[in-house]
């Protein structure tokens, strides 16, 4: 959305040696974006199958290579933590929590100390409930924390989230959860705000595989250049109104967000 090819986004990872792995490199190209992968040979580039029935979805993984990621094999390494430290925001996935909380906390101490901005997701309950003490050791760095949930009090919720420890305390923490076909909710501070997501006819509704990740690579689109809350919601939105009409996660070319 941004449309500065190769100039905007660095993304880390840990594929295999093959086809798949080939592929996600080509896709990320394809992309603009500028992939460096922990490659390694002990395990398959990861795969998940995405079975859609209507306009809901059940995904099947086989992490495979995704459990590989080594801190001092990559992260670590001197020509990867420079373009960590040339970013002025960062994104996890809750997911790898359960690969290397090591690399999260690194790179979230170093997002603290140099008061950048560190985001991350909640990605699935299994996280919250089976991962809880790596995702609270990470929690007092994070500055946007995203979550997908469907429960009631959704408000509270993430109004509690918002107040828990912070590090930096020269950025108030902001909590994001979308709810499907649901207000997103977003809190600062003690505030919790609603927010409609766009209206769509239930017939132009494709496939939502991918809609959650659409939301916030929409929401961070705007962020990094530095939009107001409500800018960043509004691109989310766009962003995952336009994966939903489309089979598979993929988008247009060109944007018409505006």
């Amino acid at each position: 959305m941004i449309q500065e090819p190769h100039k905007v986004a660095t993304f880390f990872g840990c594929i295999g040696t093959d086809n798949f792995g080939e592929i996600l490199k080509k896709k990320a190209e394809e992309a603009h974006v500028d992939a460096h992968y922990y490659e390694q040979n002990e395990e398959p580039t990861g795969t998940c199958a995405a079975c859609i029935t209507g306009d809901n979805r059940s995904l099947v993984a086989n992490l495979a290579a995704a459990n590989c990621y080594k801190k001092e094999k990559h992260l670590d390494l001197d020509s990867n933590w420079e373009l960590v430290k040339k970013a002025k925001v960062y994104y996890i996935a809750g997911f790898f929590l359960t690969v290397s909380p090591e690399s999260i906390l690194k790179v979230a101490k170093h997002a603290s100390e140099n008061n950048k901005i560190f985001c991350m997701n909640l990605s699935a309950p299994f996280i919250s409930q089976f991962f809880k003490e790596p995702l609270m050791q990470v929690m007092p760095y994070v500055d946007i924390l995203f979550g997908n949930e469907t429960t009631e009090d959704i408000a509270e919720i993430a109004k509690r989230t918002q107040n828990l420890p912070k590090e930096n305390t020269k950025r108030q923490r902001m909590v994001v959860f979308t709810q499907g076909a649901e207000d997103t909710v977003a809190t600062v501070g003690e505030k919790a705000t609603m927010f409609p997501v766009l209206d769509i006819d239930q017939n132009d509704i494709v496939d939502t595989n991918g809609a959650g990740d659409a939301f916030v690579g929409g929401f961070l689109s705007a962020l990094v250049l530095e939009h107001p809350l409500e800018e960043c919601i509004r691109a989310g939105h766009y962003a995952a109104n336009v994966i939903i009409r489309r089979v598979g996660c993929t988008f247009p070319e060109k944007p018409n967000f505006n």
